[in-house]
């Protein structure tokens, strides 16, 4: 097999695919700014160009309906944290079960996936508990539906 045949595996949006991506969570940050005080845009950026995978798991959330925003910055690695920060369960990730173990042991009316399952395809974590929390002192989350 010659190079050029090969399929690649690597997680990469196209230039396009990126640049979309990039101006909606420009703009999303723009508009709530609230959620993440003392922090640049443009060294947001410069961090996520440099990320291809991170890139792709926020444009997965994208896709499936999420809102991913900055929410801080990890004080030891120097890593922006995003969150969904998606009013609602997102259209894209409802009904599953929180785990595989879940999954397996449902006889009827079976979800199509779990929850771990679907951020692990994604490239992404769910968020503990504590971060949940920190996630409800942003805004108004999850009043209607659970996640």
């Amino acid at each position: 097999m010659t190079k050029s045949n090969k399929v690649s595996n690597k997680k990469e949006l196209s230039p396009e695919q990126r640049e979309k991506l990039l101006t909606t969570l420009k703009a999303r940050f723009e508009k709530n700014t609230n959620r993440h005080q003392g922090l640049e845009w443009a060294k947001v950026r410069a961090r996520l160009e440099t990320k291809a995978e991170k890139l792709w798991a926020l444009n997965d959330m994208e896709r499936t309906g999420g809102e991913p925003d900055v929410v801080g910055q990890d004080k030891q690695t120097g890593e922006y944290l995003f969150y969904d920060c998606s009013p609602e369960s997102p259209k894209g990730r409802t009904s599953l079960c929180y785990d595989r173990e879940a999954l397996d042991s449902r006889k009827e009316h079976k979800p199509k996936s779990s929850a771990m399952d679907m951020a692990a395809a994604m490239g992404a974590e769910l968020l503990t508990e504590e971060q949940y929390q920190e996630l409800q002192k942003l805004g108004a989350f999850d009043t209607k539906s659970s996640s």
